[in-house]
């Protein structure tokens, strides 16, 4: 029998993910071996405090608090350190030593992507992320390979546990934001400070990186449209749920045309009414999901657990079996294909439906002017509910309406809900939500 060859594997950071990592390289070593044809040994963790409390119980001479020198000498890197510096400079030194890069890092592939990308093509090794996006969901392996004879048309992805969670619990129990925040932290869900997350941030960074594999152009966070869940409301949940709806934070990315017709590609990330028939519309908890729509295979839903730390280092150590493998049978790297060279959109080219929250005077003529505001503005309205409420105090009566249009560009759309604003008939603008699906 031949005697395989040993890799040397480099792990940067020992959080919840890198834990997991090192425990499976050293507990299920024999079984890698055979699949990526040479024995993967982990030579070192490079931490800031070796000292620091872990779940996983590691030897502690594989702790070094010297990643420059663990890196030199490494054939495999696993970038877990998150950030983006020294996250960056270490995986730039990693890359220059001829080390092939397995990264989970969404943050900085966002933002400094095709700097890292042109220095792994330069020195012909793999840079490999397939944890970056959707934990344990093989997505970015199926869009870059599977699907490289085809042509993606859309992309509505659930890739952040953290809000789906909490809009989750909203829908289902009739929590408030700020309970249903508490109790996903109270599960660890969600970080002390959950401001990427809820904000929209963390998902952002991960729409680039699927909107760039999806129509093979570079895309960075400056191209995302990009709006939280603080604004929905429980009411908001409610509403949406006695119209046949549930919200969800989703990340889009689709081709479009636009007013002159050129083409171009839309990335956002905001709340978004989906049909309770929609397949996404099932997710729930901190699951994730990814549905594609594409020319030839239709539409496909990839579905799982997005984070945590041993789903999420099946994908890191995934993507390492692939990258040792490529070492050991030669040939050139898997490459970034980025010759689609397609323009990126601004909101406002988007054709989408709204779901329009109204306070009004409870009078004669109301509907009626809201109608005809809406159709001067080119937008037909698709459904309208109206709710009475008396206020106990001054036994006023005043008039909810919830109003789904039609598909219209997001300008049109935007316009109408300013000049809605406008009439005297008008308390308040309650809510203002995108609408997919219909």
């Amino acid at each position: 029998m031949t005697e395989l060859r040993t890799l040397k594997v480099a792990l940067l950071g020992c959080g919840n993910v890198g834990a997991q990592v090192a425990r499976i390289l050293i507990d299920d070593a024999e079984a890698l071996a055979a699949r990526a044809g040479a024995r993967l040994e982990l030579t070192g963790i490079a931490v800031r405090t070796i000292d620091a409390p872990r779940d996983v119980e590691l030897p502690r001479e594989l702790f070094t608090t010297d990643a420059d020198t663990l890196v030199k000498d490494a054939d495999l890197v696993i970038e877990l350190m998150g950030g983006i510096e020294p996250a960056r400079t270490l995986i730039l030194a990693a890359i220059q030593n001829g080390a092939s890069v397995v990264t989970g890092n969404k943050a900085l592939l966002a933002q400094d992507g095709p700097t890292l990308y042109e220095a792994a093509d330069k020195a012909g090794v793999q840079l490999s992320y397939e944890a970056a996006v959707a934990g344990a969901i093989p997505i970015l392996r199926p869009i870059r390979d599977s699907l490289s004879g085809d042509r993606i048309t859309r992309v509505l992805g659930i890739v952040n546990g953290t809000t789906n969670f909490i809009l989750d619990q909203m829908d289902t129990t009739g929590a408030q934001f700020e309970d249903a925040l508490a109790e996903a932290q109270r599960l660890g869900y969600a970080e002390a400070d959950p401001t990427a997350d809820v904000e929209g941030l963390d998902a952002a960074a991960k729409a680039t990186i699927l909107a760039s594999l999806s129509f093979h152009t570079r895309f960075d966070l400056e191209n995302v449209h990009c709006e939280g869940i603080t604004g929905v409301s429980a009411a908001d949940i409610a509403a949406a749920k006695d119209a046949g709806f549930v919200i969800k934070l989703l990340a889009i990315a689709e081709k479009l045309t636009a007013a002159d017709g050129s083409e171009g590609v839309s990335v956002r990330v905001h709340p978004t009414l989906l049909p309770r028939e929609h397949p996404l519309a099932a997710v729930h908890g901190a699951f994730n999901a990814v549905f594609i729509e594409a020319e030839n295979a239709g539409e496909l839903m990839f579905y799982g657990q997005g984070a945590g730390g041993t789903p999420t280092a099946s994908a890191v150590l995934g993507d390492l079996v692939s990258a040792a493998r490529r070492i050991v049978l030669g040939g050139p790297a898997q490459t970034e294909t980025t010759n689609g060279q397609v323009p990126a959109l601004p909101i406002d080219a988007v054709n989408t439906s709204y779901y329009i929250g109204l306070d009004v005077a409870d009078q004669p003529g109301v509907l009626a002017k809201i109608a005809q505001l809406f159709a001067e503005h080119g937008v037909s309205i698709e459904i309208m509910r109206q709710t009475i409420h008396r206020d106990a105090d001054s036994n006023v009566e005043s008039a909810e309406l919830r109003i789904v249009t039609h598909r219209a560009t997001e300008a049109a759309l935007a316009a109408t809900v300013r000049a809605v604003k406008g009439l005297d008939v008008i308390n308040s603008v309650t809510s203002v939500l995108r609408v997919e699906g219909v």
